[in-house]
């Protein structure tokens, strides 16, 4: 017994918004022998952009039921039965989701009319509900309610089992089948060629345009995760609705993968990233003289028309630098804003807080800290490659990024110039900055230091950077 469901609701996702209308047909392969259809009062503000689409007003669920009043009905007409629908995953997240909200546990074997469709009915213009009755020459009644686009839905699944001769409904439910998971646009070739390897992938809207860039240790199980759970939040039912294709691009390790990903995001600006859009260094550590002829370092938030001597994005990575500063160049904690109790100064202080050190002499150690932060080492960080003939590389320029890809297992890794050949320049942001700054701390064995560029070289590789 199938269970052929459509259902109206106030948003596109099951975390935040509630159901307005069910309808659910139950059909035994030939005939719908149940049915059960009502208004639901979904305890929320229906959006006025869904009540022109479906006809569903404020008014109209104001004495209609809520969920909790008809999830027993729900249920029994459900369970034991396999879900249908057209892009299933999205009435099945709802409904799911809200028979959890009272207490009621289902899971249930899913099958998607869209995706079937698509195998059964090859070549068609578009998969759409709409588009599809076209096609196949099925009125649809009350679009974009209930109970007509079920009506419409159970016509569909009947062409599907009548014309299914290669099986693909019985595939679809096999336990190893991941077809009822799977986004209804996307070729099941898509998942089937996924790499259990690092790397970043892709995906794709129905025009081409990349709409999300991820990275991963494992491209295939990540990918998967996408759509095997917590079918409820905004972010995977975006994925869901939108995503018609997928490509991955294979790295050699996961820090390269990280690497790709940031870079990707800047470079395309999909619109289901949110996160590394607006990274940006938020803290610097500051210069100025005080009133006594003393040098001082202290963190503030970046500032428009004050430029920082170091800017980063955690707070934590400011105290840390200052911290190190104060040790390495013998600076006086409390004129760095690093302590402020009234106990004696640090060893390392020379009585600068105190005006017991002439000012000159400590503002020549300030400067000389300063300049530091501009002196970075130049290095490469090797790992392991794609194939066994290979190692990956990543080339960090005086603490800048340069580019990175796959070098010769065998190579040679002294200087700069003899890995520039094998290497794809990348433009450094902040977060790709800290990310390796905090790798080269962690895993000191996979850094190998290498000779300075010359001032010419350092300027020709930022102009291959700001090109790419």
């Amino acid at each position: 017994m199938y269970a052929i469901v459509d259902i109206e609701t106030t948003g596109g996702y099951a975390a935040a918004h509630g159901i307005t209308e069910i309808s659910i047909h139950v059909f035994d392969g030939n005939n719908v022998v149940e049915k059960f259809e009502t208004l639901v009062n979904p305890g929320q503000p229906i959006p006025r952009y869904i009540q022109a689409m479906t006809g569903i007003t404020d008014e109209m669920v104001a004495k209609a039921p809520s969920f909790e009043d008809v999830a027993e009905s729900v249920y029994n007409f459900l369970n034991d039965r396999v879900f249908v629908a057209h892009n299933v995953n999205f009435d099945y997240s709802f409904l799911k989701a809200h028979l959890a909200a009272v207490g009621y546990e289902y899971n249930a074997k899913r099958l998607c009319t869209v995706r079937l469709s698509r195998k059964i009915f090859p070549g068609f213009p578009s998969y759409g509900l709409g588009k599809l009755c076209n096609s196949l020459d099925i009125p649809i009644e009350n679009r974009h309610r209930a109970g007509g686009d079920a009506a419409a839905t159970v016509q569909v699944f009947r062409r599907l089992v009548q014309n299914d001769s290669q099986q693909y409904i019985q595939k679809s439910l096999q336990r190893s089948s991941k077809e009822q998971m799977l986004p209804p646009n996307v070729p099941k070739e898509h998942f089937e060629r996924l790499p259990y390897t690092p790397g970043v992938y892709y995906f794709h809207n129905e025009k081409g345009k990349i709409i999300y860039v991820g990275k991963a240790k494992n491209i295939r199980y990540r990918i998967n995760s996408h759509f095997s759970s917590n079918l409820d939040s905004r972010q995977k039912q975006n994925f869901i609705r939108y995503t018609h294709a997928i490509s991955f691009q294979n790295c050699g390790t996961e820090l390269m993968a990280c690497i790709l990903e940031s870079s990707e995001i800047k470079r395309l600006w999909p619109i289901f990233n949110y996160s590394q859009k607006r990274w940006e260094d938020v803290y610097g550590v500051f210069a100025y003289e005080d009133q006594n002829g003393y040098l001082r370092l202290a963190i503030e938030k970046n500032k428009k028309h004050i430029a920082p001597v170091y800017s980063f994005h955690y707070l934590v990575d400011g105290h840390s630098i200052l911290r190190k500063l104060i040790s390495q160049f013998n600076l006086c904690p409390r004129l760095c804003f690093m302590r402020a109790d009234n106990e004696p100064c640090d060893s390392s202080c020379a009585g600068a807080c105190e005006r017991k050190e002439n000012p000159l002499e400590y503002n020549r150690r300030v400067e000389q800290a300063i300049q530091s932060l501009n002196e970075l080492p130049s290095y490469a960080i090797v790992d392991k490659g794609l194939n066994g003939n290979d190692q990956s590389c990543i080339l960090v320029l005086k603490g800048k990024l340069y580019g990175m890809g796959y070098i010769p297992a065998d190579a040679q890794i002294t200087n700069t110039d003899g890995l520039k050949d094998y290497l794809q320049p990348y433009r450094e942001n902040s977060f790709i900055r800290n990310l390796l700054n905090g790798y080269s701390s962690r895993y000191p064995s996979k850094i190998i230091r290498l000779i300075d560029p010359s001032p010419s070289q350092a300027t020709e590789s930022f102009h291959s950077q700001a090109l790419c």
